[in-house]
């Protein structure tokens, strides 16, 4: 057991924050003034990892912070006597609780990492998440080339999902669409990892062992999928012009040449990272109470 005095951990505290507010300060000043935004908005939305949870720095399993009753009111904590008085570390229970979680992450992450990357879906996911409906998931901003343009787009190309938890919002007329079927219990045999939404969930896979890694691992895996959301949005159908996003125009064929490069460049900075997590994970998985 490592310990850190206070002032060392608070620094470090306050660095990961202002790294935090250096990225989505703008975003959560708008936030806080009711603004909604297409984009940045699904990070928290729908990974439900909130900002203020963010901004907490922890310093992973297996290093106590002297002095920090605070952290007493943290999930996952437990307060250990030491030689210069009371620290607060991460509860070798809580690992215990959450052991067949990270055993299910490391070997996601794992089957992941042993595939190689498909670049050849072009983002069309969210094209299929609106295509023949009028029940559109981002009503305040409108489609670029219209509804039957992006209709025609989808009919244009092969859909080449991979990832379930896009496919899932697919809409009923494009689901058969997809060059094969997609369910939760294949998950593990599907992933790969050129595909956006995959190398996002890098992110969701650090928070939910949270306060078991650091929080250095953790935002550099937000940072990540906030680059991955960019991307996925930019070529989507939407027109996100207000927002000062430039299409990636993957209907073009100019186009689907950026977007393959842009996702190559994602997929090249996730395979750093998801090797990063299996490690923890697999350290993790070797400490015993």
């Amino acid at each position: 057991m490592r310990v850190l005095p206070q002032p060392a951990w608070r620094a470090r505290a306050a660095a990961h924050r202002t790294r935090v507010d250096h990225l989505i300060g703008p975003y959560l000043e708008q936030r806080a003034a009711g603004s909604k935004h297409p984009v940045i908005d699904f990070l928290f939305t729908y990974y439900g990892h909130k900002p203020a949870q963010l901004r907490r720095w922890h310093p992973g399993y297996g290093t106590g912070l002297a002095d920090a009753a605070e952290y007493s009111e943290f999930r996952g904590y437990q307060q250990i006597p030491t030689p210069a008085g009371p620290a607060w570390t991460a509860d070798p229970e809580f690992l215990e609780k959450r052991r067949s979680t990270i055993e299910f992450i490391a070997g996601l992450l794992e089957a992941t990492a042993s595939r190689p990357a498909q670049l050849s879906c072009f983002g069309l996911h969210e094209w299929a998440m609106v295509y023949r409906t009028d029940d559109v998931r981002h009503q305040q901003v409108p489609l670029r080339l219209g509804h039957q343009g992006t209709d025609e787009v989808v009919e244009s190309m092969q859909l080449r999902c991979t990832h379930f938890d896009a496919f899932r919002f697919f809409t009923p007329e494009a689901a058969p669409r997809n060059i094969e079927p997609l369910t939760r219990a294949d998950q593990v045999d599907r992933e790969q990892p050129g595909c956006l939404h995959a190398n996002m969930d890098i992110y969701k896979w650090a928070f939910k062992l949270t306060p078991l890694i650091d929080s250095d691992l953790l935002f550099d895996a937000f940072e990540l999928a906030c680059a991955a959301r960019e991307l996925d949005m930019r070529a989507s159908p939407y027109d996100l012009a207000e927002y000062g996003y430039e299409p990636v125009r993957i209907e073009t064929p100019a186009g689907r040449a950026d977007y393959v490069r842009g996702q190559a460049e994602i997929a090249s900075r996730s395979e750093v990272l998801r090797t990063r997590l299996l490690a923890t994970c697999r350290t993790l998985l070797t400490c015993r109470r």
